[in-house]
């Protein structure tokens, strides 16, 4: 996803002015860039600390090289470049499409159809680079971006010449483990043939979901390399036959591109024939959003000193690599319970503005009202946003005045309602069932007609299912799918017993018909804790928060499709309340804070980096690609979410009246958070308290569409101006 441009970038190099940026990394950034006439490029620079090194210097000059020699049709074509500049750099064409393991993210392991025209397309890429007598080295899912007319291989970063060796040193493995040859792994000459290693362990992660020698540390990939089998389990039989002869150890047993080519595939039809829909439609969006990206750039630190920045640094690698084209991240997601709405029309004139209302003056809330909550409830009031209206459990209020549009007769709690869209879902409440034979009534599942509350469809009836329990929850709504967690047993009033059993369900939200069901942990006797904090739809990952045993929380991902656990860890937090928040997420990545911030890969959960230990911030936000958290004793702050470095801190006396609780809410002017008694409005662009409302709030949701912040505790909801 791009992200805006930092104060100190510059403005253009050669003709292209800078737009955004679409990655950074230890050898230098890449840029969004547009001309005077209107074409979209990639600028790719080197660092200017490495710049002065002739080695680097020769290895950039080297990557253009490479990279007119591919050309257009197989590689990002080379618009303009000046390597001899004092910041080398290299202007390509944008690819429209995503590289290729995002591809398989989104769209799951690719048909064998699909992997077959992909390899062979990129045997003739490679057949023309070993034509002219240049190996990649590089070879890898990310570094080959897949377009509706064919497959582009990119950075050349490591590319050189066959039987040049001035620039790897003996004995040197460079590349990427999971990718290289045997022969590579060890420092050894990397021919074409090792080329031919990488190809294949590229399409057995195409179609796979997953490399030939899986993952792990370096040394361990190394080692399986050089001597483990590849794990082909995966891989269709007549495919993983072809890939096998490709992943020999022996370079001499490999067989040649072209002799590949013609075994992956006889030539016929076009490339995107050959794409499933969901990845074509995913190009196509990537087309469309080129034009809507608009220069954006984050102001220079207001007064930044050491002893007023909260240093975040990078403990991990940056999780960005530089691409020569880059684009969107593909992040097909529904948010749940509550947090950053759609967009809509603008807010009216009945916001205060700070010419009207003054800088320094602390305001008053638009509308205020009762928040519904009763102390016997599992979990605070959750609001949601949908169309002009917030739903508070069973209550709905206009979201600009606060005037009560209608209440439901059904009994939900807020955390059975989920909003996909302009659409709203409930698990509705029916009773404890029958007395004396204790049969429960079965759980409708049900979408809200917004003009008056009532049912406006019954989805389905679950009769495994009791929907007296109030800790049944619908968590979220995602291209269809419902995601709920849902018990059966007897009836407690109080919480939740050990008799019951407990599953996670996704159910088709137009059939009724459930997909998968999966068994969760059980509860002991009157708990009150239940199962999930929060969940999301990101791509095919359920990306979950869940309290697997009593207080101790987990980040659970599962795959969409069949409700398989993808990866599962611990997740040490002191007050998990406040995760209730949304999750901050982009296509590839978890974000979490509730002690130190620290951001996962969604694709394994690999700590990416995480800050030092001494600074306690809250659950973040991520928004344009900057992730914002407040921080103890700071108040807000901006972090880079490529690399998490701090982008700036909130200026001005903060003390120890921050609240951590909670993840501050991002308009596009200011940030705001929890102080004291107040909300402040934290200035995006100076870093200061620009504006202060009495609140007595402790969670804060955004409601985009009508530009109003909803502040909830247990007594009250108001609304604030949200700029």
């Amino acid at each position: 996803m791009p992200s805006p441009l930092t104060h100190d970038d510059p403005v253009a190099f050669g003709a292209y002015r800078l737009i955004a940026r679409l990655g950074s990394g230890g050898m230098g950034t890449v840029y969004l860039a547009r001309s005077a006439g209107g074409r979209t490029v990639a600028v790719k620079t080197m660092h200017a600390r490495i710049a002065s090194d002739h080695a680097f210097r020769t290895r950039f000059r080297l990557e253009v090289d490479a990279a007119r020699v591919i050309g257009g049709q197989f590689g990002a074509a080379v618009v303009d470049a000046d390597p001899l500049a004092e910041t080398p750099w290299l202007a390509t064409e944008y690819v429209l499409g995503p590289p290729l393991d995002e591809a398989v993210e989104l769209a799951g392991p690719l048909p064998e159809a699909s992997v077959r025209v992909l390899g062979a397309a990129l045997c003739t890429a490679l057949g023309q680079l070993h034509r002219s007598d240049v190996v990649h080295r590089d070879l890898k899912p990310s570094n080959i971006m897949v377009t509706a007319y064919g497959p582009k291989v990119i950075d050349f970063g490591i590319a050189r010449a066959i039987g040049d060796d001035r620039l790897t040193s003996t004995g040197a493995a460079v590349g990427t483990p999971a990718f290289m040859s045997p022969e590579q792994a060890t420092g050894q000459e990397h021919t074409s043939a090792g080329d031919v290693f990488a190809l294949a362990g590229v399409l057995v992660f195409a179609a796979a979901g997953q490399g030939p020698f899986g993952h792990g540390q370096p040394a361990d990939l190394l080692y399986r390399v050089r001597y483990g089998d590849p794990n082909l389990t995966n891989v269709p039989p007549a495919l993983a036959e072809i890939l096998r002869r490709c992943l020999a150890k022996d370079p001499a047993q490999r067989p040649t591109t072209d002799r590949l080519a013609a075994e992956l595939h006889g030539g016929g039809g076009e490339f995107a024939d050959h794409l499933p829909h969901t990845l074509l439609a995913e190009i196509a969006r990537r087309a469309t959003e080129v034009w809507q990206f608009a220069p954006a750039r984050l102001p220079a630190p207001f007064g930044a000193t050491p002893e007023t920045a909260v240093p975040v640094p990078n403990t991990g690698p940056s999780r960005r690599r530089l691409l020569l084209a880059g684009g969107g991240l593909a992040t097909v997601a529904a948010a749940g319970a509550g947090a950053w709405w759609w967009r809509g029309q603008q807010a009216g004139d009945d916001e205060p503005t700070e010419e009207t209302a003054g800088a320094t003056r602390n305001l008053d809330s638009l509308w205020q009202r009762a928040s519904g909550y009763d102390p016997m409830d599992l979990a605070p009031v959750q609001p949601h946003a949908v169309n002009d209206l917030v739903l508070l459990g069973v209550d709905a209020c206009e979201a600009k005045g606060g005037g009560s549009k209608w209440q439901s007769r059904t009994g939900e709690l807020s955390w059975q309602i989920a909003v996909d869209g302009s659409r709203a879902y409930r698990l509705a409440k029916w009773g404890a069932g029958d007395p004396e034979t204790q049969t429960p009534p079965p759980l409708p599942v049900e979408t809200i007609d917004l003009a008056d509350g009532t049912t406006k469809e019954t989805v389905t009836r679950l009769s495994d299912v009791n929907s007296a329990l109030g800790a049944n929850q619908l968590l979220c709504v995602s291209d269809g799918v419902l995601y709920m967690a849902v018990g059966r047993g007897k009836y407690y009033y109080d919480g939740m017993l050990a008799s019951q059993s407990w599953s996670l369900r996704a159910v088709d939200a137009d059939t009724g018909r459930t997909l998968w069901r999966k068994d969760l942990p059980k509860r002991p006797d009157k708990s009150r804790r239940m199962h999930f904090l929060a969940a999301k739809v990101v791509g095919n990952r359920l990306v979950t928060l869940q309290e697997t045993q009593e207080w101790k929380i987990r980040v659970v991902v599962r795959d969409v499709r069949t409700g398989q656990i993808s990866w599962d860890k611990p997740y040490e937090v002191e007050a998990p309340d406040g995760l209730r928040s949304a999750l901050a997420t982009d296509g590839r990545h978890l974000y979490l804070g509730a002690g130190p911030l620290q951001c996962l890969r969604l694709s394994d959960g690999k700590q990416m980096w995480k800050t030092k230990s001494g600074t306690y911030y809250g659950p973040p936000t991520l928004k344009a690609g900057v992730l914002y958290a407040v921080a103890e004793g700071v108040g807000v702050i901006a972090v880079d979410a490529v690399g998490g470095d701090v982008t700036w801190s909130e200026k001005g006396d903060s003390e120890d009246h921050a609240s951590v609780d909670w993840a501050p809410v991002i308009g596009t002017k200011y940030a705001y958070y929890k102080n004291g008694v107040v909300l402040r409005a934290i200035d995006i662009a100076t870093h200061r308290t620009a504006l202060t409302y009495t609140t007595t709030g402790d969670r804060f949701f955004a409601h985009e569409r009508r530009k109003v912040i909803i502040a909830v505790d247990d007594d009250n909801a108001a609304a604030f101006p949200l700029r």
